[in-house]
């Protein structure tokens, strides 16, 4: 699924409960996240809608390196040398997607949450097991604001993983969470603002802790790497989801 301009200049792509986004400028573009292998056609359409193509793409900004936010990364890379920014603590699942710990054995999800188990099949539908890492490029250093289109400021919330990132735009007044805070928990199922479960989630007390960091940054929208775009503000995002319970 696409959705154009969910806030002005921003574009999700949207395939097996999974989002990456598509940031315009002037000159050129600005990948947030590469999904799932499938998000392909689906990001190339979104390059020709706004009148670009994958020569306009000045990087790919990784809010982490889990497998299901690298999707199209390595076709990117191989195709179009499409430079990859990511933040030093994740460099080593960037290169290796399935090697990382979770907090909890990820196989009891699907019996412990059966609401998991849609999600979860389509994100194996849509090349979820297939990933290749790809060698990262420059990295997201905390408080800095990315030489890229459009100018995100990184916002360092390490828990989820521990080179984890959100990214502030201030001129579109948005905040990218990534997996940091979504709406919608692939591993339980679960809706609302949330920290994800344990099982992709490597320490949750400190992704619990990384939450004021996104409520801090007040943006009115808050686009998640699962679940629907929440308009609410960060600030209330992030006080529902540390209320909330961790899968």
């Amino acid at each position: 699924m696409i959705t154009m301009d969910v806030v002005p200049g921003v574009h999700l792509v949207a395939v097996a409960s999974t989002n990456l986004y598509v940031l315009e400028d002037d000159d050129a573009v600005t990948i947030v996240d590469a999904g799932l292998p499938r998000m392909w056609d689906e990001t190339t359409e979104v390059l020709r809608r706004i009148g670009r193509d994958w020569t306009d793409v000045a990087g790919f900004v990784l809010t982490h390196g889990h497998f299901d936010h690298l999707g199209i990364l390595s076709r990117a890379v191989a195709e179009h040398s499409v430079p990859v920014w990511v933040h030093p603590g994740d460099r080593r699942i960037v290169r290796q997607p399935y090697r990382y710990h979770p907090g909890r054995p990820r196989l009891a999800y699907p019996i412990l949450h059966p609401r998991s188990v849609p999600h979860l099949a389509s994100m194996a539908a849509a090349g979820g097991l297939r990933v290749r890492g790809v060698e990262p490029g420059p990295a997201l250093v905390d408080g800095e604001t990315v030489d890229l289109p459009a100018r995100p400021t990184v916002v360092f919330t390490p828990g989820h993983t521990d080179g984890h990132c959100a990214l502030h735009v201030p001129s579109r007044d948005v905040v990218f969470t990534g997996d940091a805070l979504v709406t919608l928990d692939p591993y339980s199922g679960r809706t609302g603002p949330r920290v994800v479960g344990q099982g992709g989630t490597h320490d949750a007390a400190t992704a619990r802790s990384s939450l004021g960091r996104i409520g801090a940054t007040g943006a009115r929208v808050v686009l998640t790497g699962h679940g629907q775009p929440w308009s609410a503000g960060a600030a209330e995002a992030a006080a529902l989801a540390g209320a909330a319970d961790i899968a």
